[in-house]
């Protein structure tokens, strides 16, 4: 399956509107839905988070020019909120994984979809 079929799975489900798998360094996109950019220093906050959270913490979570509220940050999994929509995005063995919710959306229905596809992909070696 290509790359492109997961974000493509994930917009099927209307759970997600955006989604987008980048390099476990964030350096390389290896697909992402139309439209849905994040710029490199994004993407640096988002690798930096898993690790040490604090800059999120402190600063907010930012993707696509937007500041979301941290939920939550781990070595796994960090959440993100903004008024009605969301982030989830899931770091596996080698990538990044982002899905965008919209308004209308359960959180836990958003999450629940782009963690399962983390799983899959960790179960593969991803």
């Amino acid at each position: 399956m290509s790359w492109q079929a997961y974000i493509d799975n994930l917009l099927a489900s209307q759970k997600v509107d955006k989604a987008a798998i980048y390099s476990k360094a964030a350096d390389s996109v290896w697909a992402k839905s139309t439209g849905f950019d994040l710029s490199a220093p994004e993407l640096s906050e988002i690798r930096s988070g898993f690790d040490n959270p604090s800059g999120l913490q402190a600063k907010g979570l930012h993707a696509q020019g937007l500041k979301y509220f941290l939920l939550r940050a781990d070595e796994r999994s960090i959440y993100g909120k903004k008024g009605a929509e969301g982030l989830i995005i899931v770091r596996t063995k080698q990538a990044i994984l982002l899905g965008h919710y919209p308004e209308g959306v359960q959180p836990g229905e958003a999450t629940k979809i782009v963690e399962q596809l983390a799983d899959y992909l960790i179960s593969v070696g991803y």
